[in-house]
């Protein structure tokens, strides 16, 4: 019985004939949230995308679940205040878990600033599902990058809310993966998760099903 916290009594949860075991020997190998977090500017959707296309050329079932692509649809109806940003994250973090539960590596890209927010993700996966993966770019070199014009709409007034300048960032405690993006480049940096990876059994070298995590 998977734990919803839903507040009706007339649900219940149903159980399929397909496990996700068979899903994961179907796949060959073990699924996982890839949960990326940094700062606008800190390189979090390009390489969501580059590690996609790696683990997918590899033979993997893998989807990008990117902050700008969700609030077009599923998070259409939200903003930016602490409570939209908290909703925002619990949602994609319910998607990444049914992702996760059917084999695959759910990889998302979401600024994602509260620690409360991400814990409440890893909360709701099992033990070892949830990778979070803090990209380490200072604020400078963000807003120099600043690939969207965001940040100098920011500090023009234009944009309420925007994390690193209206809005807090709160650093992760224990990351499983902190990539430094302005020192690293895009293949150094997936190949640090790929190593992650296989070095703790969610794939081998080759891209297929090694051991199951402890």
């Amino acid at each position: 019985m998977v734990e919803t916290g839903v507040t009706s009594q007339n649900v219940t949860w149903s159980e399929g004939r397909v496990t996700r075991a068979d899903r994961e020997d179907a796949n060959g190998h073990r699924g996982a949230t890839i949960w990326f977090t940094g700062l606008s500017g800190s390189g979090k959707s390009t390489l969501a995308r580059a590690l996609e296309d790696a683990l997918f050329r590899r033979g993997c079932s893998v989807f990008v679940l990117d902050g700008d692509n969700v609030r077009q649809g599923l998070n259409r109806d939200l903003g930016f205040s602490p409570e939209d940003r908290a909703e925002n994250i619990r949602r994609v973090g319910e998607v990444a878990r049914l992702l996760t539960e059917f084999g695959s590596f759910a990889v998302t890209a979401f600024i994602s600033p509260y620690r409360e927010d991400r814990a409440g993700v890893r909360a709701c996966a099992q033990a070892g599902d949830f990778i979070e993966v803090y990209l380490d770019c200072s604020l400078e070199v963000c807003e120099r990058r600043d690939p969207k014009g965001l940040y100098r709409k920011a500090r023009k007034g234009e944009i309420a809310e925007f994390t690193g300048i209206s809005a807090p960032y709160e650093l992760p405690d224990a990351p499983e993966l902190v990539l430094a993006t302005a020192e690293l480049t895009v293949d150094q940096c997936v190949q640090r998760v790929l190593t992650y990876l296989q070095e703790r059994g969610y794939l081998t070298a080759g891209g297929r099903l090694a051991a199951k995590p402890a």
